[in-house]
């Protein structure tokens, strides 16, 4: 049951449970006959769209921060992100009072610098490449002595995430499958390494865009295929997997399924229409892979993780 992979079990998603409650919100299992229906499956949704920064970053951001010591908390806490890390990274700083500082690249949208801003990170503006991103993050750990929060390659954040999974199972009891997103791969090794360790029998699934399958393509290799060019609306699964993300997801998930743009954008107005939650395009990945697949899904019960719900009113796809 708690059989050791690289560094972290069951139990430490079980201790990161105990440390983030209260600052995050346990968020709901929601579901829709109508969806049923059209899927053929027995379909809930983990609402993480309902989570603290709209996502389920704040989860292993929080889990990070909490688990610092003192004197590494009061150096503060850095890392580079455009996305709903550096929000949740910020926001989880400002529960512990310590400095965030948020390396963002110049084209990052307003909505999301001023987003950091209001949960009190401190914003580094840099060159928008991945180059400029890691060297302006280095300038700033060495002259702040700020501790890095890897995004997703971060055995804390990886047990905050799992603590998803841990609620699922709780409010759920019998399920067939998870389905959650892969990007990082953060989400997704912390559902299958809680999922497997509880009960081996649940099958654990990615779904990934087409457009961006670096992580079914290493999956399928055994080695790290990283993302190059990656192209999807699902702006949220650009990244590729971490080397402590790939060998958890490597022992622990049963498969990745790719799914077309057509269908991310199908099933996100599903959700909207039927649900009426607002969910982002990674987020409706999931969906997507049962809408993709339904009969291998006919007749499951299944529960599809909704990463989140941060996405620009102004440019929806439908």
């Amino acid at each position: 049951m708690k059989e050791q992979i690289s560094e972290i079990t069951l139990s430490d998603i079980i201790d990161a449970k105990k440390l983030i409650v209260g600052h995050v919100t346990r968020t709901p299992i929601l579901n829709s006959s109508s969806i049923n229906r059209i899927t053929g499956a027995e379909v809930s949704f983990k609402c993480e769209n309902f989570q603290k920064v709209g996502a389920f970053k704040f989860r292993g951001a929080t889990n990070a921060v909490l688990s610092l010591s003192q004197s590494d908390a009061a150096k503060g806490v850095a890392t580079h992100s455009s996305g709903n890390h550096a929000q949740a990274l910020a926001l989880a700083a400002s529960h512990r009072n310590i400095p965030a500082y948020i390396v963002m690249p110049n084209n990052s949208p307003i909505v999301k610098s001023d987003a950091v801003r209001e949960y009190g990170g401190k914003i580094i503006f840099c060159e928008p490449t991945l180059q400029a991103r890691e060297d302006t993050l280095n300038q700033v750990v060495e002259e702040t002595g700020a501790i890095f929060i890897h995004p997703y390659n971060n055995y804390k954040v990886i047990c905050g995430q799992g603590t998803a999974t841990l609620e699922i199972l709780e409010d759920m009891g019998d399920i067939d499958c998870i389905i959650a997103p892969v990007g990082g791969g953060g989400l997704l090794s912390g559902t299958s390494l809680a999922a497997k360790s509880i009960a081996s029998n649940i099958k654990v699934y990615a779904a990934e865009p087409e457009g961006a399958d670096d992580a079914y393509r290493s999956f399928k290799s055994g080695a790290i295929v990283p993302s190059v060019n990656p192209k999807t609306i699902a702006d949220g699964l650009l990244t590729s997997l971490g080397d402590k993300t790939f060998a958890i997801i490597s022992k622990y998930t049963d498969d990745i399924f790719r799914v077309s743009e057509i269908v991310i954008i199908e099933a996100m107005k599903l959700i909207w229409q039927r649900m009426k939650i607002v969910v982002e395009p990674s987020a409706a990945v999931t969906l997507a892979a049962i809408l993709s697949n339904s009969e291998f899904f006919k007749g499951k019960k299944v529960v599809c993780i909704l990463s989140g719900g941060n996405v620009d009113l102004a440019k929806l796809p439908f």
